[in-house]
């Protein structure tokens, strides 16, 4: 009885514990301060290399929109020429030996078959879809974030637990050795303390490796080596409902609305590839300047010529295609084939968010439910193996009963700690589906009045408590519904 309790006060121990205002800026591994999820996120949302490559992405397709525009814009070139006649014909009348000439031309596109206009609109909607997409890549950043996070505390558990059942097994083996030396036990009990300890053993060393592996994914998604980390606490938001969920999905998923989106932006593709079969009209104007810089002369007596001379001209240019080889039908019947491919693709991208809204409810509720069975599985164990020690002093219970009681209250502790973990994972990609797992909406960066999602992220408001044993995470508001 006293082992337990002795257990239960060295895991509350060393486990991280929640403080009340985190740090906003991440703190080094080894300045002892508390590093929060909410400082994970900021940091990763700054310095997170998918995150800034979606940003170069956006910032390219940003620019569609006014290479889309310059088409409809005038054009104005000029052009200047310097050429010294190094071999001039006998038969010539007037001989420079140099001249020099600059010419600009102007053209103002007046009707161009509505070509320009769709391309500005199909521009215009890529902008949309590519703010969409980053909405996507920085909720599924901040959703792998949220998993390395919570995969480093379970890890830190878990390992934490395995260390303390090596000791219990060590000072069990200990004692069964002790009590075969004064023939109370036999050779066989005393084996079963080494098999169960070696075992142990090993658990420890794939749950340390388990560990390592965590944190450095959590160094590869945030950028720094994860400190001591707090537990976060509730997620607000959630719904109480699959069908609730994905009604808000289905109007604020950012792959849904990017897909919407590039659908337009096909049917304004289908009608410039219509416009290349219309006439264009163009206003146009140009002027020239030749100066022979006084080497103009003539063979005739008494001739003379200028020695330079300006031009201008302006007009109105109209191209009328006839025949282009069957080019613009094949360009037409292209975009409507990708049209119809982009509508398409929104019907699957449709079904497909709706999937996922509804398996990831399913998930949380399961994991919700998987906790309440692990905190009534682990209550029970640790009253059984109080029992069973008990049993064994009388001589009803052996040493394998008892080693076979601490292994069962183990895994029910393992695995209340795996199912905290994946129940807060669940809560937010919950939310990372419903299209609400932003920087914007998670109150990341907010100045002044904290908003419904600011407080959430900090961390819990208490110490992490323990519950037999094992560290108490903070769960999804809905566990309470």
């Amino acid at each position: 009885m006293h082992r337990f309790v002795a257990l239960a006060a060295c895991v509350a121990t060393v486990l991280p514990a929640s403080v009340a205002h985190a740090q906003d800026a991440p703190p080094a591994a080894d300045s002892g301060l508390v590093t929060t999820l909410r400082a994970a996120l900021r940091h990763a949302y700054r310095t997170n290399p998918g995150l800034t490559a979606a940003r170069a992405g956006l910032r390219a397709i940003d620019e569609g929109v006014p290479i889309a525009k310059a088409a409809a814009r005038p054009t104005l070139s000029a052009t200047a020429d310097y050429q010294e006649y190094v071999l001039t014909s006998a038969n010539s009348l007037s001989a420079p030996s140099r001249a020099f000439a600059a010419n600009g031309n102007l053209s103002f596109p007046l009707f161009q078959g509505g070509r320009v206009a769709n391309s500005i609109r199909a521009a215009d909607a890529r902008v949309e879809s590519g703010r969409s997409n980053l909405r996507a890549t920085e909720a599924d950043v901040f959703n792998a974030i949220v998993s390395v996070y919570m995969d480093v505390l379970r890890d830190e558990a878990i390992v934490q637990l395995n260390t303390r059942n090596v000791t219990v097994l060590a000072t069990n083996l200990q004692a069964s050795r002790d009590r075969f030396e004064v023939g109370d036990l036999t050779r066989t009990d005393v084996a079963q303390s080494e098999a169960r300890l070696s075992l142990a053993r090993g658990q420890l060393q794939a749950a340390q490796a388990q560990l390592i592996a965590s944190r450095e994914n959590y160094i590869r998604f945030v950028g720094l080596v994860p400190g001591q980390l707090a537990y976060p606490a509730p997620l607000p938001g959630l719904p109480g409902s699959a069908e609730q969920a994905t009604a808000i999905a289905l109007g604020g998923n950012p792959l849904l609305d990017a897909a919407r989106t590039d659908a337009q932006a096909a049917g304004y593709d289908v009608r410039v590839a219509r416009a290349a079969r219309l006439p264009r009209l163009s206003a146009v104007g140009s002027s020239g300047y030749n100066n022979y810089l006084g080497s103009l002369t003539s063979s005739l007596p008494g001739r003379t010529f200028l020695q330079s001379q300006t031009s201008a001209t302006i007009g109105l240019s109209a191209t009328i295609p006839l025949y282009q080889g069957g080019l613009p039908g094949a360009q037409v019947r292209r975009a409507q084939a990708l049209h119809g491919q982009s509508l398409e693709q929104v019907t699957l991208v449709e079904r497909r968010i709706v999937a996922e809204v509804r398996a990831a409810f399913a998930r949380h509720r399961a994991a919700l439910e998987l906790i309440r069975s692990a905190e009534d599985a682990v209550a029970a164990n640790t009253l059984a193996v109080e029992g069973v020690r008990a049993e064994l002093t009388v001589g009803t219970r052996n040493v394998l009963d008892v080693l076979n009681a601490e292994q069962e209250l183990l895994n029910a502790r393992v695995q209340l700690v795996t199912a905290r973990r994946d129940a807060y994972v669940a809560a937010f990609g919950l939310l990372v589906a419903m299209g609400q797992a932003e920087a914007h909406d998670l109150g990341l960066f907010s100045s002044g009045g904290k908003s419904s999602h600011d407080e959430p992220l900090r961390s819990a408001a208490s110490p992490s408590t323990v519950d037999g044993g094992v560290p108490r995470m903070a769960l999804p508001n809905s566990l309470t519904q």
